[in-house]
């Protein structure tokens, strides 16, 4: 029987899991069902490119990714120019596009839609250069993902220990002058989500028409953050009708804020930033979904 080739690409280090367990099921998996397995675990150094020297190598009709939402973005930019679907097998600290793409918990679950089940055409956008797959914000969550990476403490405990601390040190709410759709306008916001998608890793929603592979994004302003609209979009109650919330749908679009502000892509800190440059890029990559 001729064998398929996989390249499976690791994060030794996302989510602080150790992953051995999880490597050792998808090699007896990748036995089992006749696949040819490459395993690259990711150093931080130099990846990008030795994904992409790998691939020249092996030509894998698929990738899987063991890792969060950046170890994905990164594999999803070394194949921007080349014909393969990628497998996502969650295992970072924040999971939003696998809680958006509804995967199941389970790892065997996992391994079949991964390796074996058929993909959507995904659209990425594109933020001062630097390309999103999920979700990016500034203000609050931006913040909140600062104070996190400054952190010894990882996981579930250390982003509600970060929350708290974000809410506390919030700083003053800044005007964003935003163009879009040939408007102009201006907003006095706590925090503005840039969306490809509907769900943060939480499984809360912040974007509820949001669709990943319609050549669109949207601009999620949230004017307010008290703790009755918090507790509302927590809940899953988001209030889209709320005078405090205005959502934006276009294919571009450029943010300019009058002071500096903390600005994050797909739970990576990015510095604080007076501009964002905005534009899509439609049915950038092939992942693989249930």
């Amino acid at each position: 029987m001729l064998k398929k080739n996989i390249l499976f690409v690791v994060n030794p280090i996302s989510g602080d899991l150790d992953k051995s367990d999880l490597i050792d099921a998808v090699e007896e998996f990748a036995m089992t069902n006749h696949f040819d397995l490459q395993v690259f675990e990711t150093t931080g150094n130099g990846d990008l490119s030795k994904i992409q020297s790998l691939y020249n190598q092996y030509l894998p009709e698929r990738i899987v990714v063991a890792g969060g939402d950046g170890t994905i973005k990164m594999v999803a930019e070394a194949m921007e120019q080349y014909d393969v679907i990628i497998g996502i097998l969650p295992a970072g600290s924040a999971n939003g596009l696998s809680v958006d793409l509804n995967l199941p918990d389970g790892i065997e679950e996992n391994l079949k839609i991964a390796f074996l089940h058929h993909y959507i055409e995904m659209d990425m956008i594109c933020i001062n250069g630097k390309k999103s797959i999920h979700l990016s914000d500034l203000g609050l969550n931006a913040n909140l993902v600062k104070n996190y990476e400054q952190s010894d403490v990882r996981g579930f405990w250390g982003y509600a220990l970060q929350a708290f601390t974000t809410l506390k040190e919030s700083e003053d709410p800044f005007v964003a002058t935003i163009s879009a759709n040939n408007k102009t306008v201006e907003h006095t916001a706590r925090m503005i989500v840039i969306a490809n998608s509907q769900k943060y890793g939480t499984g809360v929603i912040i974007n509820p028409n949001g669709t990943m592979n319609d050549g669109k994004f949207e601009l999620v302003i949230l004017k307010s953050l008290d703790l009755l609209l918090i507790g509302k979009i927590i809940t899953g109650n988001m209030p889209i009708d709320s005078d405090d919330i205005v959502i934006i749908s276009t294919d571009k679009a450029t943010i300019k804020t009058d002071y500096p502000v903390n600005f994050q892509i797909d739970g990576e800190y990015c510095g604080a930033q007076t501009t964002l440059d905005i534009y899509i890029l439609h049915k950038q990559m092939r992942i693989a979904v249930p």
